[in-house]
């Protein structure tokens, strides 16, 4: 008795989910991807980010040895308190001050750019436009002379397509990672009245039960 073969489903499927996921899923303001998939954010410093290979991982925990005659780590925290103020980030500090509020006033300013950059600065779309304009030429230099050649040869017409950049690439392209601060200057306080800062001073606590509460706290409120 014959017996008809049924046909084997083949084990390859692709795995859209994943990559809609991926594509819909962007970094958070003051976030960069990183080799691998790892998230980064900058520690303030943007010659230290370099060295670090792009920055603190994100999730991970950094511990910096203070020194009493160089302060270093003073500058260091400054800094990365400042960067996450900039890319409006929530923001707790824990400190063994009576009052560690008044740190806060100590975070340097992010550079301003000068009365000249300004001006020079395109408008809004004004780069878009011109970078779409120069790949638009880029395209037309390195095709243009073999399509006129045979558009010459077999008496055809030739046109030239006008290639722009996608607008969310180059807001990409325009978002800031790092900042540079001026620590001759602190930061606004409107910044940090506007932003989610919450600042503990240890000394009230008699043990580590109270800050732990205090820190579930503040990440329960944090989105996703």
């Amino acid at each position: 008795m014959a017996t008809t073969p049924t046909a084997r489903p083949s084990s390859f499927s692709r795995n859209t989910s994943t990559s809609a996921a991926s594509r819909a899923s962007a970094p958070t303001p003051g976030s960069r991807i990183g080799a691998g998939g790892a998230t980064f954010v900058s520690s303030g410093i943007p010659d230290l980010d370099r060295i670090l290979g792009g920055g603190f991982l994100l999730g991970s925990l950094v511990m910096v040895m203070e020194d009493a005659e160089a302060p270093h780590h003073l500058l260091l925290l400054r800094n990365f308190m400042a960067q996450g103020v900039v890319h409006c980030q929530p923001l707790l500090f824990a400190s063994p001050a009576e009052d560690p509020r008044a740190f806060l006033g100590t975070l340097p300013a992010p550079v301003a750019a000068s009365k000249e950059e300004r001006q020079r600065a395109p408008g809004p779309g004004q780069d878009e436009q011109e970078q779409g304009l120069r790949i638009a030429w880029q395209y037309k230099k390195y095709f243009g002379e073999q399509q006129a050649s045979d558009a010459h040869n077999k008496g055809a017409f030739t046109t030239c397509m006008k290639i722009k950049l996608s607008p969310l690439l180059l807001a990409d392209v325009k978002q800031e990672f790092g900042n540079n601060f001026d620590l001759r200057k602190s930061i606004e306080r409107h910044m940090l009245s506007a932003q989610n800062v919450d600042c503990i001073s240890i000394q009230k606590f008699s043990n580590l039960a109270p800050l732990r509460e205090r820190c579930s706290s503040f990440l329960s409120k944090l989105p996703g």
